[in-house]
């Protein structure tokens, strides 16, 4: 048994310490003494909308053609080759 073993056992051993006595109730008590949050469903209903209506949207815009690109491997310099990328040229 190695030292962390040793001391995981000595700790589970160890009596609890008397400041967390009660402490389930003060943490309960405080928790039910919070206002809860009202409206936060409306704000994410507006969200959810919000991105379902861009969405559609989007979906339904014609997309740009882009030309036709060779990237025949012995055909040429290619366009996403790392040299014609960091050049900034074909």
């Amino acid at each position: 048994m190695d030292d962390l073993d040793r001391a995981l056992a000595r700790l589970a051993g160890a009596p609890a310490p008397a400041a967390l006595e009660g402490i389930e109730d003060q943490i309960l008590a405080r928790i039910g003494s919070r206002p809860a949050v009202r409206g936060a469903g409306l704000g994410i209903g507006v969200i959810t909308a919000a991105a379902l209506g861009v969405g559609i949207v989007g979906a339904e815009l014609p997309a740009t053609a882009s030309p036709a690109v060779s990237l025949a491997p012995l055909g040429g310099a290619s366009p996403l080759a790392p040299s014609a990328l960091l050049i900034g040229e074909p």
